[in-house]
């Protein structure tokens, strides 16, 4: 089943795709790399801070001209990618933020040869950064974003590359934190965002280029 899956949250993310989708039929390449942007499926999640990875990896399907499709076995849509000369498939899941860890261990067990200390890179919103910030780090826990645990514990490794995003911190006296991950962000943080967004799909290409720490020397320093 084919999707055009990007975030409707227009202003802030990714303008809708309308490029040519092959058939859904069309088997999946064997990907080098995995690139899974976390969030939650559905219209109303679409424009949350919480579903800042699913931004980015439109940004980058909107940049190669594909189009998502459900994989059931997955468990998520998919769009297949070319980065630097690397076949990569990109990946949301379908399963809400607390069962994200399913779609990478599929796609593991369905294409041995992915590595998840080398050959992954988990995308997801950071309350703890900036709005806009970036970070790339090569390994670490949860931070208690349930979405990463998720993945730590599916794939039974911390050493897991991942893209952590700002999305700001509600402060003492806001409202709760889980209120503030499923609000979406300020209009005045529009353009912000935007650059933001394009400066981490620009991050994920520097990562599989040149790997995570050429990446994190490049990226982190420029945020």
């Amino acid at each position: 089943m084919a999707h055009n899956g990007a975030s409707p949250a227009a202003s802030l993310s990714t303008p809708p795709l309308t490029p040519p989708s092959a058939p859904p039929s069309t088997p999946l390449p064997t990907p080098e790399i995995l690139i899974v942007g976390l969030g939650n499926p559905g219209q109303q999640y679409a424009a949350t801070r919480h579903n800042v990875g699913f931004w980015i990896v439109d940004r980058l399907a909107e940049r190669a001209e594909v189009i998502w499709r459900e994989e059931p076995e997955f468990e998520a849509l998919v769009a297949c990618v070319e980065l630097h000369g690397r076949t990569c498939l990109l990946a949301k899941p379908l399963t809400f933020m607390n069962r994200s860890g399913a779609t990478a261990l599929a796609a593991c067990e369905r294409w041995p040869s992915l590595d998840p200390t080398t050959d992954l890179l988990v995308l997801y919103d950071d309350m703890d950064l900036p709005t806009g910030r970036i970070r790339l780090r090569p390994k670490g826990g949860s931070g208690g974003h349930n979405g990463i645990g998720d993945v730590v514990e599916a794939l039974a490794t911390k050493a897991i590359s991942r893209l952590r995003f700002g999305v700001g911190h509600p402060g003492v006296g806001g409202p709760p934190v889980i209120d503030w991950v499923l609000s979406p962000f300020a209009e005045e943080e529009a353009e912000v965002l935007r650059a933001a967004v394009d400066r981490a799909a620009d991050a994920v290409g520097g990562v599989v280029e040149g790997g995570i720490v050429s990446a994190m020397g490049q990226f982190n320093a420029q945020s």
